[in-house]
């Protein structure tokens, strides 16, 4: 009778754990087909999964050759890096989609190495590694920035900065008289520290438009 009761017992827990396992399964499996689409519904804007890595389509395009299938063209950009790389898929391979949401941040302050941030509607406060801030070293305390994330973990993937910023020359050389020259440079250092190459005409304590991709100098700030 115990020998017939032990192997009931044993039975019962084989079957539920097969069970648990399949529905394990049967999850992850609804979980993957629900974030794959097709390569010719991929866009600009579009994040994607690939070889490990999150990128996002910045350029996308249907070819139709004369001899063959047609397919998509595409130019990718690692998330982490900002690497571009081209990248063609046949139609109807399946990608793996990333959902990601955007929300507005200000930076407070610098921790060691990490940067905090706060949720412009939340107060929410959340650290972020210099290298997945797309134009850190023109960043200011106050300066709000756009925090993408993934919609499924809540992980932060990058942060970018607006493309054109203002920002004060703490030091440069003395400008000279008259000399309207853009195309004549000098170095200048910003108040972030970052430094930044300006027309001879610019000054110390004169506010300049810098592209935070490049570190570019756009135009001068008036008073």
């Amino acid at each position: 009778m115990k020998t017939t009761l032990s192997l009931f017992v044993i039975f019962y827990c084989v079957f539920c754990g097969f069970t648990l396992l399949l529905c394990q399964l049967n999850l992850n499996i609804h979980y993957f087909s629900n974030n794959m689409i097709n390569s010719q519904d991929i866009k600009n804007g579009t994040c994607i999964r690939m070889d490990g890595k999150l990128y996002f389509c910045i350029e996308f395009l249907h070819v139709k050759p004369g001899k063959g299938n047609t397919f998509m063209r595409t130019k990718l950009k690692n998330v982490v890096n900002g690497l571009v790389v081209e990248k063609r898929f046949n139609i109807g391979e399946k990608l793996e989609d990333v959902r990601v949401e955007r929300r507005e941040h200000q930076f407070l302050y610098k921790e060691g190495e990490d940067y905090i941030f706060m949720n412009q509607e939340t107060f929410e406060q959340i650290p972020i590694g210099h290298e997945l801030i797309t134009g850190v070293d023109f960043m200011k305390e106050g300066d709000v920035v756009e925090v993408v994330f993934d919609a499924s973990s809540e992980s932060v993937l990058f942060a970018e900065m607006p493309v054109k910023t203002p920002l004060k020359i703490t030091y440069t050389e003395p400008g000279l008289k008259g000399d309207t020259a853009t195309n004549t440079l000098k170095p200048a250092t910003v108040e972030t520290g970052a430094t930044v190459r300006v027309p001879l005409f610019i000054n110390e304590g004169e506010t300049i438009l810098v592209d935070t991709r490049d570190g570019s100098y756009i135009e001068r700030v008036k008073a």
